[in-house]
Order: C-alpha cells, then structure tokens, then sequence
C-alpha cells in the first residue's frame, strides 16, 4: 500500500482526521464561543510523538481558512533560537508585523506587535506548535497573552508533547500560570483497532496485533502500513529507515542534507550544500518523506528527521554542517543561534567562539537567559586555547545567565571558574570581586558559613586595593549577610561603610542595594525609620531600572511587615511587588515574594489562598532554598490543621534546608510549624525538642515575635520554665501571661483569627472555648477543633461535642471535602492524577485516593461523568 493511499485513509473525509472528531468540535467550539463573545480562549493539545497534532490542526485551519491565522513552530534545537515560532510568524505574515518582530527587544514588544495585527471585529487564530521545545522569551510571550486573552478577539492553540513536560519542565509552571477560566485541554488518543481496520483497507492485517505493536501511534501506523512484505517493522526507526533506503543515491542526499536542519532546510541552502542539486528532490517530495513549506522543505515529522539525523556517518555530518555554517554566513542578516548550532556540528572551534556568545548577547537581551547561558557553554567547551582573561569572563557570563534563571549550582560552578583564572593570572580586584559572587551564590545555596567565608576574603584582597565599586560592593555584601542573621547592628554598621563608598563614587546600585541592608536592619531592630530607608533604595531602583534590586526592596519590606502582623501594607508591597517581578519576568524574587503571599494569607485565615500561592512555589522546577522553605512551612500547617495526609514531608524538608541556612528568619518559621504539627497530633513531648535550640537563637537576637510564638507553642505543649529575657510581641505577651481572652481580643485585632482562637484555649471558663471551637470549625482547621473538643471534654465534662464539617462540605449535598472539591475542580479541567498532584503539592498517591473517593461519593465510575455529575450538582469550582 502506497503512503498516499494509507494518508487518505487517515482522513476519511478529505479534512477530517480519523477519530479525531472529538477535537476538532471542541476547536470548533472554542472559535464559535470567540466570535459570540470577542473573549479569546485558549486550547492546550496535547499528545505524544507522531500522535497527529499537526495533522488535526491543519484540518481545522482549512475549514475555517476565512479567518486570518499566524502559525509558527519551536526550534528542536538543544538551544533554540529566541522567539523563533513568533519570528516565522511574522515572516510568514510580512508587513507591519514583520517589522516589528524584527525591530522588537522584548516579549512584550512581540505581544504589542501581535495585539496591533488582530482584526478588531472578527476572531483571530494564533497556533505555536512543539511548545516543549521553546525558548524562555517565547514562553514569556504565552505568558503575557494569556494574561491579555480576555479582552482579544482571538483563539490560541499551543501543542506540546505531554511526556516531555515534567514538573520540572519551565513550560510546565506556564501552563500552571495560564488562566484556567475559557482554557480548554485537550489530549489526543491513541487510534483504537477498528481504526486500523480501515486504515488498512483490503489488506490482510490483525489490527488488534498491530495496535499493541504501535501504539495505536498514527504516524507510526502510516509508516508500517507503507512498508512493503510480510514483515512487519518493529520500530518506528525500522520504518523510516526502510522507506529511506528504498529511495535513489541522488533523493537520499537530499534526505540527509534536510536532516541536519530542524525544523526546515530553505531551498538556497540545500542548493549549496547537496552536490547535484535539485536531482533527487522530486523523489522525495513524491514518496512523501518531504513536504513543501514554503521555498523550503520540510521531513512530515520531526521523528523521521531525527531517525535520519542519528543514522548519519560522524564525517558526512560534520561534512554537511560545515556547508551550512558557510552558506549562512553569506546570508544577511545573520542568524547567530543558527550560525553556532552548525558551527558546532562542523567541529570549527573559530566559528563557534565567534557565533555562540554573539547569540548568548541576543538570547539575553530578549530574555531567553536559559538559551544564553546554553550558548555561553558552548563556547566555553571550545574554550581551551583561549586567552584567561577571554575565558573568565565567558565564566561570568555564563554564571550571571545561571544566576538570573534559578541554576544556581550551575552559576556556582562557573564563577568558581572564573575566580581560578583571575588568582592565576594574579588580577587581584576581579579575584576579590569573584569571591563576592561565590558569598552570594553559597547564600542562595543555604551554605551560609562557605558564604561567610567567601565574603571575608573579597574584602581581604579589596581592602589592599585603591577603593572602588567592588569594595563598595563587599561592604554591602556582608551588610546582606549580617541583616540576614538578624545581627541588625552588624547590618547598619557595614551598609553605612558601603553607602559612603557607593555616594562617593556615584555608583547607583550599589547604593540602592545598601539601602536595603540598612532600612531592614532598622525595621528588624524596631525602628520605623527603616520603611523610609528602603523606600529611599525602591525610588531608586525603579528610576534607573534596575529591576533585581527594585524587586528586592519590594520583598524586605513586604516581609518585615507580615513578619510584624501589619498585614494591609504587607499585602500592598506584595501586591506591587510579585506584579512588577511579572512584568519584568524577575522570576526568582516573584516566588520569593508569593511565598510571603502565602504566609500572609495563613495568618489572615485565607487557606485556601494561602494553598494556592505556596503550591504556585512548590511546582517551579528547583527553586533556590530561600523561596521553598515558607511555602513548605505553610502547605505542612494546612495539612496538620486540617487533618491531611503526609504533613510531615513538606515539613521535613524544610527543616533540612532551614538548617543548612542557619538564619533565624528560616529555622524560626519552620520550628513553629513542627510545634504546631507536634501539639495536634496530641505529641506534646516532643514540642521542647523542635524549639529550644531555634527558641536560644531568639532570645539572642531578641527577636520578640520569633520568641514569642515559639514560647507560647512551648506553653500549650506544657513545657514549664522561667519568663523570657527578652522583650515578646503583645499578643505572645498576653498569652504566656495566661489573659487568653486579651490575647484573643489582639489577635482578633490584627487579622488572625486562627491565632484568635487558639489564644482562647487559655482563657477562662467553657464559653471561650465553644467561641474556640467555633471558630475553628468555621476556618476547616478540623485537627485543631477536635483538640478544642476534647479539651472542652476534659476541662468542663461537656459531652456529645461532635466536630463536624466546615461550611464548604455542609454546602455540598454529596459531602465533598475541601479538599476532594480541589482535586474535582482539577478533574473537571481534564488534569491527570500527576498534574492534579503537582498543582495541590500532594503525592500522586493521595491524588488517586481523592479521585477515588470523589468516584465513590457522587456514584460514578468515570472522571467525564463525575465532571458531568459535579456540574449538574452546582457543587464543582468555577
């Protein structure tokens, strides 16, 4: 059977895939649904290799060719280049949107680019397709669209191979930001034995057989059926492999010289780089291995361009790259990601060191940091002969793109190198200032002593020199260090040194990041003032752009304001905050800062909230330890409060990383919450144990609310000792003096009514405990309420005190948990158990023990029906 024959089987209709009917309703669906409401919608399909997401859309988009449509794909490149599926967009639509694209610096110059070419009276179709292959600065774009996508007229479809997005796969936190409101999900199925029946036609095949040996995968049926003989392929490699091979030495070459260009070799460059050319073209466009994209051609699929790629004799390879490498740089003007990606498979060291940190620069300046610090790699691997002081700072830059992009042990690593070249060549400034970096990078890595060290031997070897910036700098450094350890003293006393440096050398930034130092060690140390400093540092970081510090000043004071319980400037610095870190895509301080969000929201008695934003954390792949130990802290007290499972795993890490801190701010919140984890379950032997050594660290500090909290989980554990030396916060004070009532009326004050309520257990008499009850009920923190019932039992022989139900499960008539409704939302939006699981911060396990109950409860057996069922219910999350 010819491939031709067995394509047109694959579409019954002429456009309408096999078994797919399905999906192109629900494509269908989401344009009617744009153009009754110009509100745009958002597709997600997803599917494996060779699972027919090409194929699907391109029956959709020729049924609905009436509307204007801009479709680009990703780059299979280890490094791709930035924004490529917007670049050839744009190429393909030319004009004003070309222009800009071109002329765009930014994601958001690209968005702004595309919002100004929609029709403003009738929907649009944007496609970007392979979306696990993207670039930092194209997900970005998605990012910032979909942020948009309620006021554009428009329909977009990303494509992605599921299998590839793992939870820590940077497109997989974009899909967690898109909005889940007008998203639909779609994921393609295997095509069952009655579809392989009639795709096999008059041909004598087990279709059963032949499902079990592909998969039911159409493009791996497509080349199995089109194979010749008896023998069946057993591979997909096997089936591109035989089809190539049947084709003449000219069509074969021509193969070849394709395979070396993902996603598409233009006509031009197979011209220069085939001997013979066009002989043998004609042959594989008719055999069907290639297709026509334009004036350049194109493998139907991206597995028979790899299977031949990989076949490719070490020699004829290289051969063919470096013919590529020559024939794009004659061309105008150049594509340096292009360029180095051949120069690197041609083996020429010169052109890689010219071409890879020329796209390095590019990738950067777009905000692809990880395709830059990918490229800056690539030179330093052909970085031996280099000149030391040329290879350092390929080092550096190659640290700094890790830094802003979360690889921090990767940043580490190469500005270790960099410190090797600068003490062999005897350059004892950037030596001094390499082991300033190497403090900061230990910092993010929880070493806090390495950190320490480091710091002190940039300022031996800068102390010695004529003072610059980079001094200025170690001062500020270790003024960092000293706020971070709440040696509030040490803190200002080091950021003076460094902000008299700084204004005498008119350096901006290192005066910016002073300033910090110093108002947040005011702030720790109880002086107002403080605000105003860091406010100083803020003015000045947004006016002259600098958008790490103006994040950081957003996080000091955001921070010491929950910390101090005045939450309604803690959540304003938070708001303006984690918005300017979006916009400027200042990832790192964004998740620090949501981490305080959750925090704020926990004490506030938004758990709910509060759940959302620790999760939001936790599912980015491999944040710095900082940014994971608050959320940790709150996902592991939600869990203890409310009586769920496996509390003690997000706690235990966080205890780990705290301890490798060894910083007050991370070991105290984490203490806290093993107390509390510890009093609910009812060990209240082992409260003393998780507290005293972080409780010492306090006192020493004098630190009043870190002392406080952790002496009063002491007291309610039963532990008895002497009143503390040290000033505690009001609301601790009361407490530990045993007026829970006045506590509970301070709390009550502040916004914290968990914290209300638990202060009523050590008031008088049985009414403030039944308010205690209450209250807790109320807030679903059931594990604690049934502390407050027995306590009730023991304490005034109330009996028949049943802890029942919160609100939100009484509200439901099939009696979901809050949690069982979390995990149906997920299952009505058509996530999986492993995304379910991501999302919530829970283990597949109990993932599948939610879903398992929810089946059960609303008496069904499939996840569809009980999506149906919760919505005709009203009882699913909207």
């Amino acid at each position: 059977m010819s491939r031709a024959e067995v394509e047109a089987r694959m579409e019954p209709g002429g456009d309408r895939p096999l078994e797919r009917a399905a999906e192109l309703e629900a494509l269908d669906e989401a344009l009617a649904s744009v153009h009754a409401s110009g509100q745009g919608r958002l597709v997600l399909l997803a599917g494996e290799p060779g699972m027919g997401k090409t194929s699907l859309l391109r029956a959709f988009c020729a049924a609905h060719d009436d509307i204007p449509t801009f479709q680009g794909g990703c780059d299979p490149l280890f490094t791709p280049r930035p924004l490529a599926p917007f670049v050839e967009l744009a190429d393909a639509a030319g004009g004003r949107l070309a222009a800009r694209v071109a002329r765009g610096r930014t994601p958001a110059d690209v968005v702004a680019a595309l919002v100004e070419e929609l029709p403003r009276r009738r929907p649009a179709l944007l496609v970007v397709e392979d979306l696990h292959w993207a670039d930092e600065a194209t997900l970005d774009v998605v990012r910032l669209l979909g942020r948009r996508l309620e006021s554009l007229p428009l329909v977009v479809v990303l494509t992605y191979r599921d299998e590839h997005v793992d939870r820590g796969h940077p497109l997989r936190i974009v899909l967690g930001d898109l909005p889940a409101a007008g998203t639909v999900r779609l994921a393609l199925a295997p095509l069952s034995a009655d579809a392989i029946a009639t795709l096999a036609g008059d041909e004598t095949v087990d279709a059963d057989a032949l499902a079990r040996r592909t998969g039911g995968n159409p493009f791996f049926l497509t080349e199995v059926l089109a194979a010749p003989g008896a023998e069946m392929p057993g591979t997909v490699r096997d089936a591109v492999l035989g089809r190539a091979a049947r084709l003449g030495a000219p069509a074969r070459r021509i193969l070849d010289a394709v395979s070396i260009f993902p996603p598409r070799a233009e006509l031009p460059l197979l011209e220069e780089c085939v001997p013979g050319y066009p002989e043998g073209l004609g042959e594989c466009l008719a055999s069907g291995m290639l297709h026509p994209e334009g004036t350049a051609v194109a493998f139907r699929h991206e597995i028979a361009r790899f299977v031949l790629d990989a076949e490719l004799p070490p020699h004829e390879r290289m051969a063919l790259h470096r013919a590529a490498l020559h024939a794009l740089a004659r061309t105008l003007p150049p594509d340096p990601a292009r360029l180095a990606y051949h120069a690197e498979g041609a083996g020429d060291r010169e052109a890689v060191l010219r071409w890879s940190p020329v796209a390095a620069e590019r990738a950067a300046a777009l905000g692809s940091h990880r395709e830059a610090a990918k490229q800056y790699a690539r030179a330093l691997r052909e970085a031996d002969g280099l000149a030391p002081e040329r290879r350092a700072e390929l080092h550096e830059r190659r640290s700094y793109e890790c830094y802003l992009t979360d690889q921090i042990p990767e940043a580490l690593a190469a500005r270790l190198e960099a410190l090797a070249e600068h003490r062999r060549r005897g350059d004892r400034l950037r030596e001094g200032d390499a082991h300033r970096w190497v403090s900061r990078l230990r910092w993010f890595l929880g070493e806090n002593v390495a950190a320490e060290r480091a710091a002190r031997e940039a300022l031996d070897l800068l102390e010695e020199l004529p003072p610059g910036p980079e001094l200025a700098m170690a001062y500020s450094n270790i003024s960092q260090l000293r706020m971070l350890a709440r040696d509030c003293d040490g803190g200002i006393v080091w950021g003076e040194r460094a902000i008299a440096l700084a204004e005498q050398l008119g350096e901006v930034e290192i005066l910016v990041h002073a300033l910090n130092n110093v108002g947040s060690s005011q702030l720790q140390r109880g002086d107002p003032a403080g605000r105003a400093t860091i406010e100083r540092s803020l003015d000045l970081a947004l006016a002259a752009g600098l958008e790490e510090h103006a994040a950081r000043a957003f996080t000091n004071l955001a921070s010491q304001m929950v910390e101090t319980r005045e939450y309604a400037p803690a959540d304003h610095y938070l708001e303006r905050g984690i918005a300017y870190c979006r916009d400027h895509d200042v990832d790192s301080w964004r998740l620090y800062m949501t981490g305080w969000l959750a925090r704020s929201h926990l004490d506030q008695g938004r758990w709910d909230e509060a759940a959302e934003a620790a999760t939001t954390v936790l599912r980015y792949p491999n944040p710095a330890a900082p940014s994971r130990i608050k959320p940790l802290t709150v996902v592991g007290r939600l869990r203890a409060r409310r009586g769920d499972p496996e509390a003690w795993e997000p706690l235990d890490e966080a205890l780990r990383l705290a301890e490798g801190m060894a910083e007050l701010q991370r070991l105290a919140p984490v203490a806290v919450a093993r107390a509390e984890a510890r009093w609910l379950a009812g060990e209240h032997d082992l409260v003393a144990g998780e507290t005293g050594e972080t409780l010492a660290v306090a006192i020493e500090t004098e630190d009043p609310w870190a002392a406080g909290e952790l002496a009063v989980w002491r007291r309610r554990a039963g532990v008895r000792e002497d009143p503390l030396e040290v000033e505690v916060a009001a609301p601790w004070a009361l407490e530990l003096a045993g007026d829970g009532a006045a506590a509970a009326r301070a709390w009550s004050r502040l916004g914290c009514p968990y914290e209300a309520a638990l202060a009523l257990t050590a008031a008088d008499g049985e009414e403030p405990l039944r308010r205690s009850l209450a209250e807790l009920e109320r807030l679903g923190a059931t594990r604690a309420a049934a502390c407050v019932a027995r306590m009730l039992r023991s304490r005034h022989g109330v009996r028949g005190v049943v802890v029942g139900p919160r609100a939100a499960t009484r509200a439901n008539p099939r009696g979901l948990t809050v949690r069982e409704l979390d995990v149906l939302e997920l299952v009505t939006a058509g996530l999986r158990n492993r995304e379910i699981a991501a999302r919530l911060y829970l283990s597949e396990k109990t993932v599948h023990h939610h879903v398992s109950a929810i089946l059960r409860k609303l008496a069904v057996p499939t996840r569809g029906q009980a999506a149906a069922e919760a919505a005709r219910l009203g009882i699913a999350k909207r």
